[in-house]
């Protein structure tokens, strides 16, 4: 949403298939310790899922026999991943995991996130060269989704079944030294048996300072795009420096995003990014819209001369670039929603010292105020059949999402957990809400940059809502919106720092 101060900055942003050789995202990958079947790992540069292999005969007491892929890493890091055994395995202690290695040495200190095929899933962990191993039971088995992270010398992990929230968390701390081996791990537990285990949406994240200065400081981002099938996620674009707000055009090939102040497009048929010609709108935010015969491109622009809390106003531009159509007279209005049949905008706007969400014809005049509750209303967004409007407001305490009629009546909360749940976005073929989640310590009017969010989707009876992806990511990454023509697809931007 809002209250943006933006940094002018120029954009350098670099297009790679980020895993774009045998290892992908990591250095090498080696046997530890004695072991009697040689471990071998294949990357598929179109799934980005890693498939590893090895043997070993445990990763306990003062010594360690497994497979290891892995990458230098100094400092502080997050490493996900989801994972899945390959097969119903020999030995019920086989195990999977990721770690924090001191060396590659067989009896190096180190720390993981380790699942056993029986379930059992704990932090574990050597303390000293020869040490023995010890380590801290996560109440939850049978995890499949795996985050691991360095602060400092604290090491953390968290666990989930895919579709759920992280469940457990267990920290210790532990001095391995500011340069250690990160990655992916395998062990048979038999060292005459070789096991696999598939990896995906392996993510390495280089978090913020954590005296970072929010609307001052910045750190890079990564235009992904998820599968809603597969779960699969694939990295498009690596920038540098931040980009926002993933916009999917309705037709086409292309992703619009913002960066820097200026709007650029993305062709997935190219991997090419180009800049977006919006003439003197240089400061403009990340709630931009593009029209339903995708002719127009709708953006809120920060105008010079005016208060930086009153600047933000909503203009439209062709969508090959041109001169801005200013639409509202006042501000701070931020777009959000563009009607089914063309006609009319929907955004948030403050005025007399509240947040609300207005509509206004997408030629301009006077401007429709539609909630009224005390609180921020925000996120709003047309159904596809263009009869109800769905937006998030923290009239009740926290960030709930919530659906109305077109006119502003009948508004009616449509989520209701200890989350702080922000963005509702419409699938084009109407049977799928999706929404940004944030953590429940979250102030709910506010939606901060480089936190662990969750991007969620329920089908549109409010039924069953699961996890779709874990991200470290929130201003920026879901805010408009994202959805592939087709609905099998969203794109969303989470965050890193590429040193």
């Amino acid at each position: 949403m809002k209250f943006y101060c933006f940094l002018i900055i120029l954009l350098i942003s670099y297009t790679c298939k980020a895993q774009n050789h045998i290892l992908g995202i990591f250095d090498s990958h080696t046997d530890i310790g004695n072991v009697s079947k040689t471990g071998t790992v294949e990357f598929n540069t179109n799934s980005e899922e890693y498939k590893i292999g090895g043997s070993g005969h445990n990763m306990w007491e003062n010594t360690d026999s497994f497979h290891f892929v892995w990458k230098k890493l100094t400092g502080d890091f997050i490493i996900k991943a989801n994972f899945n055994f390959i097969g119903e395995g020999v030995n019920p202690h086989r195990k999977v995991g990721l770690m924090a290695r001191h060396s590659l040495e067989a009896n190096s200190p180190y720390a993981d996130i380790c699942v056993h095929g029986d379930g059992l899933t704990s932090l574990q962990y050597r303390t000293s060269i020869d040490g023995i191993t010890d380590e801290k039971i996560s109440k939850l088995t049978a995890a499949n989704i795996l985050y691991f992270e360095r602060k400092n010398s604290n090491y953390t992990i968290m666990v989930a079944r895919e579709g759920e929230f992280y469940s457990d968390t267990v920290s210790l701390d532990l001095n391995l030294g500011n340069e250690v081996y990160v990655g992916l791990f395998i062990c048979s537990h038999d060292n005459n048996v070789y096991e696999e285990a598939i990896f995906s949406n392996v993510r390495i994240t280089i978090p913020a300072d954590e005296d970072f200065v929010p609307y001052e400081d910045y750190i890079g981002s990564r235009l992904e795009i998820i599968d809603i099938s597969s779960k699969l996620r694939k990295v498009l674009l690596n920038s540098k420096t931040p980009i926002e707000s993933p916009n999917w055009f309705s037709v086409g090939n292309s992703i619009h995003y913002n960066g820097g102040g200026k709007l650029y497009e993305y062709s997935l048929d190219d991997n090419h990014s180009q800049l977006v010609n919006t003439d003197f709108a240089t400061s403009i935010n990340n709630d931009h819209v593009v029209s339903p015969d995708n002719k127009i491109i709708g953006i809120s622009n920060h105008v010079k001369d005016v208060p930086d809390d009153l600047s933000s106003l909503i203009f439209t531009v062709p969508i090959n670039g041109g001169k801005p159509e200013r639409i509202t007279s006042t501000g701070p209005s931020y777009l959000h929603g563009w009607s089914p049949d063309g006609k009319d905008l929907i955004y948030t706007a403050m005025r007399s010292g509240n947040y609300d969400i207005y509509k206004i014809n997408v030629n301009g005049g006077e401007e429709h105020r539609l909630t009224t509750a005390e609180g921020l209303d925000d996120g709003s967004e047309y159904s596809p059949d263009g009869k109800c409007i769905y937006f998030n407001s923290s009239r009740n305490g926290k960030m709930q999402l919530f659906r109305m009629n077109t006119d502003g009546s009948e508004q009616i909360q449509i989520t209701n957990d200890n989350y702080n749940n922000w963005f509702p976005h419409p699938s084009p073929d109407g049977k799928w809400i999706a929404f940004l989640t944030f953590p429940e310590n979250t102030d709910p009017e506010d939606h901060p940059y480089y936190e662990n969010v969750f991007l969620r989707i329920m089908p549109v009876d409010y039924s069953e809502i699961k996890v779709l992806a874990y991200v470290y990511g929130g201003q920026g990454t879901i805010n408009v919106p994202s959805w592939s023509p087709d609905s099998k697809k969203l794109a969303f931007i989470s965050n890193t720092n590429f040193k």
